[in-house]
């Protein structure tokens, strides 16, 4: 196969070299259809729900008190919680079966549009797979509290599903990669130095989050998720702009969350390493056509190497061994400066808090009294036992912000190395950890469309 094709009885799509045969377009136009009453059926039945909720009649009280307007999502029962994972499975199962077996881009996307309705809109963005990172933390930090099945559910069955086939999670069942992944219109290829720089981020916040959460300061990663409160249609103003901003950046730069912030991602990278079925570009021989990485609106297709052992050698290694070198001087230096940071952080911890405002009443620095120490006064608890919690708090603090230093130099210095060692690849291949499974790169692949007839190659 030389790479020359021709079209029999097609007409052209976009793009070098390509054609669709018309049953095509009305095979894709069918299943459009059928996509858009499937969404306005699951829309509905959502709104339908909600209002139903809404009609329940509130409790009489005669004392002049109305319920108030409630701001976070209702508690929901058990039952709708484990139906929640059963579809996290189905939905995961259906996008490995039509990523990796159908190949078909339509029905990947048809089910990110369902995950953004259900999981999204209707579910409220909770479970959350990405914040479920910070309940595991702290369940393994603080042993008073109980990791919900469901929750630990949420966390593990993505990662189990990567292990087998990469990133299906990613393609279409995690609700905050469906609202990026459908609002790609005009995307544009980033630079492979500003992928790298950028991409180190998730890595620094994966730490952080889970420093915060393990020490029972505060579940950051739920704190600025872009996307939840575009779900809920309601949330803080400074974090619905941040939804905003990434939704209208997404628009040319393909999943800008997913791929420089997401800290749930990076789990899914170590694990879609050692998947056993993987994204494969072409059904039959590549024919270096560069078509799918022109397609890929994500920059995680590689192009073959072109690799002169000699040359390339003797200008790496050094390179390697400087990082190699610098290394444990890097795990050293983000050691120090995490420890340093540690009463910065402090701060943010509610048994830090309080205690600094026990300080301050009992001193007189300060007038009257807040909800906080009113409540932990109605314990009948002298300040000696806020003071002492508080110091506990700070040794754990402490001590996990000097490990999450030596996170940051292990991923900094790590990303050093990376950077200078040589594979080979003789085909385009897709990034086993980084590729989200959008099938983007199917419908641009020729010999991909000689295999469902659209066109004939030579």
């Amino acid at each position: 196969m030389n790479g020359r094709f021709r079209a029999g009885r097609t007409s052209p799509i976009a793009g070098p070299g390509s054609a669709i045969t018309a049953s095509g377009r009305g095979l894709l136009g069918r299943v459009w259809r059928v996509a858009a009453v499937l969404a306005t059926a699951v829309l509905s039945v959502a709104i339908w729900a909600q209002e139903e909720q809404k009609r329940q009649p509130p409790p009489e009280f005669t004392s002049g008190y109305f319920p108030p307007t409630p701001t976070e999502p209702q508690p929901r029962l058990d039952t709708f919680a484990y139906v929640d994972v059963v579809l996290l499975i189905v939905v995961l199962s259906l996008t490995a079966w039509f990523l990796l077996r159908v190949r078909s881009r339509p029905m990947v996307r048809l089910l990110a549009i369902f995950s953004a309705l259900y999981f999204g809109f209707y579910r409220l963005g909770c479970v959350c797979s990405v914040g479920s990172i910070q309940n595991v933390a702290l369940a393994l930090g603080d042993s008073n509290y109980a990791l919900p099945l469901t929750v630990g559910a949420f966390f593990a069955i993505p990662l189990a599903f990567a292990l087998f086939f990469g990133r299906v999670f990613c393609a279409a069942a995690c609700p905050l990669g469906a609202i990026q992944d459908l609002v790609v219109l005009r995307p544009k290829q980033t630079s492979k130095t500003l992928d790298h720089i950028l991409g180190v981020i998730p890595y620094l916040y994966l730490g952080l989050g889970v420093a915060l959460a393990y020490t029972g300061a505060q579940f950051l990663i739920c704190q600025f998720d872009p996307f939840i409160s575009i779900y809920r249609l309601g949330g803080p103003q400074g974090v619905l702009l941040f939804g905003g901003a990434m939704l209208a950046i997404g628009t040319v730069i393909g999943r800008p969350y997913c791929r420089y912030l997401c800290p749930y991602s990076v789990l899914l990278r170590w694990a879609s390493v050692l998947a056993r079925w993987k994204v494969k570009i072409t059904p039959g021989e590549c024919l270096h056509c560069h078509l799918c990485a022109d397609e890929c609106p994500f920059g995680q297709i590689h192009p073959p190497t072109r690799f002169d052992p000699p040359t390339d050698l003797a200008t790496a290694r050094p390179r390697l061994i400087r990082s190699l070198i610098a290394l444990p001087f890097l795990i050293v230096l983000f050691a120090w400066m995490g420890h340093a940071l540690a009463p910065v952080v402090s701060r943010s911890h509610r048994d830090v808090a309080l205690a600094d405002r026990l300080w301050l009443e009992e001193k007189g620095r300060v007038r009257g009294t807040t909800e906080e120490t009113d409540a932990f006064r109605a314990q009948a608890l002298p300040n000696a036992e806020g003071y002492r919690r508080a110091v506990v708090a700070r040794k754990r603090i402490d001590l996990a912000m000097t490990w999450l230093g030596v996170w940051f130099g292990i991923v900094i210095g790590g990303k050093l190395i990376l950077l200078n060692v040589r594979r080979r690849r003789e085909d385009y291949e897709t990034d086993r950890s980084g590729c989200v499974g959008c099938a983007r790169c199917y419908r641009s692949c020729p010999v991909e469309h000689e295999r469902l007839g659209w066109i004939t190659l030579e």
